[in-house]
């Protein structure tokens, strides 16, 4: 937390934008070495019983928790600033977003981050899913599809006296104040999901490990430059609380929906001076950045069309569900299913199993496809 004038707004801002891109640029370079792909390895354990990716994405989830509670513990962010941690608990639209959106990131070839890091590698077909999520997930922000889930989705919510954070939720019957209780819950549930990553010894290469140790950091590296170094306890203008640069006036870290959304409109309507860069906008910049020069560096970059009318159909399908399921579960298999998860936030678990449902719903669509051609 910091106190500054205005005139050192611009150059706050321009730190927090600046140090998001480097990061996001390191995420996206990563998964494009490592073929980083939460979709697959929903479908590597459905279709094969191959765990190995499965593995990537918990020991990142794992890494993640691990450092956003320690940022918590030493009062370096509060994740009660957080759009997870809310108090009022969303609890079908976490179910009906998160079904959504794993049902159509099987037909789209990946979810929101693996179709950047596609784009990144060449890939047209995730071009095409890129728009299609993007203005979906607008029109479910802010256009009709908002009227049907503020409408319909939405009131199904339970309002809790805390935040919905695990710790806040069962610290009182543990015995434990906010803080501790953070730290005791986030660390045992760390090391419990790290033992069953590293078990495999198979998993234990330095590519898996590193890597996905790597993208967990990125998450709370983010988390600190939105929730710390951007993060105000007096504006110089309005007086209030404020995170620099973030879309929801919240701290931020990486998710792959909204954003893109927020990338479209920012690309748009850049000229108008209301239409400002974002620490999401510019993750997803950033993310497509790292792989792209990953991608061209390691002689991986490949021009990737749609093969048929079918392949055509299922992306433009797939990237509909995300686009509304994204924004609906207030996160991807990012956004909730590393960045939310990192909080210990309730309805980031339940998105997450959502997600993983739908998924496998998918995967074994395509496969009943394939078997009746």
């Amino acid at each position: 937390m910091q106190t500054i004038s205005a005139a050192d707004l611009p150059t706050l801002r321009a730190v927090v934008l600046s140090v998001t891109f480097a990061l996001s640029f390191v995420f996206g370079a990563v998964a494009q070495k490592m073929g980083f792909c939460t979709m697959g390895a929903i479908a590597d354990v459905v279709s094969f019983g191959d765990t190995t990716r499965l593995r990537q994405w918990l020991f990142a989830i794992c890494v993640a928790i691990l450092g956003t509670q320690a940022l918590v513990a030493a009062g370096a962010i509060d994740t009660a600033d957080a759009i997870y941690t809310n108090a009022r608990f969303t609890w079908f639209a976490y179910l009906a977003g998160g079904l959504c959106f794993g049902f159509g990131m099987v037909l789209a070839g990946g979810c929101g981050s693996r179709t950047l890091v596609r784009i990144g590698g060449g890939n047209l077909k995730s071009v095409v899913v890129f728009f299609v999520l993007g203005l979906t997930a607008f029109v479910t922000l802010k256009g009709a599809l908002a009227l049907f889930r503020v409408g319909a989705i939405e009131p199904l919510a339970i309002q809790l006296a805390s935040t919905q954070d695990i710790p806040s939720l069962l610290g009182g019957t543990l015995g434990l104040p906010p803080l501790p209780a953070h730290t005791v819950i986030g660390a045992v549930l760390a090391v419990l999901i790290g033992i069953w990553v590293l078990r495999l010894r198979e998993f234990r290469t330095s590519e898996n490990v590193l890597g996905s140790a790597a993208l967990g950091a990125v998450v709370v590296g983010v988390w600190y430059v939105s929730g710390h170094v951007g993060h105000l306890a007096e504006h110089p203008l309005t007086l209030e609380p404020t995170y620099i640069a973030t879309a929801s006036g919240r701290m931020e870290s990486l998710t792959f929906v909204a954003p893109i959304a927020h990338t479209l409109d920012w690309l748009m309507f850049a000229s108008d001076k209301s239409k400002v860069a974002t620490v999401g906008v510019i993750a997803v910049l950033g993310t497509i950045a790292g792989s792209a020069s990953y991608a061209i560096g390691a002689r991986r970059f490949r021009w990737e069309g749609f093969s048929n009318t079918e392949d055509t159909a299922n992306h433009l399908v797939g990237a509909i569900l995300m686009g509304f399921g994204g924004v609906t579960a207030l996160g991807c298999t990012i956004g909730q299913g590393i960045t939310g998860l990192s909080t210990l936030a309730l309805g980031s678990f339940l998105a997450f199993g959502a997600i993983i449902v739908g998924a496998i719903g998918g995967v074994k669509y395509q496969a009943w496809r394939v078997a009746h051609q």
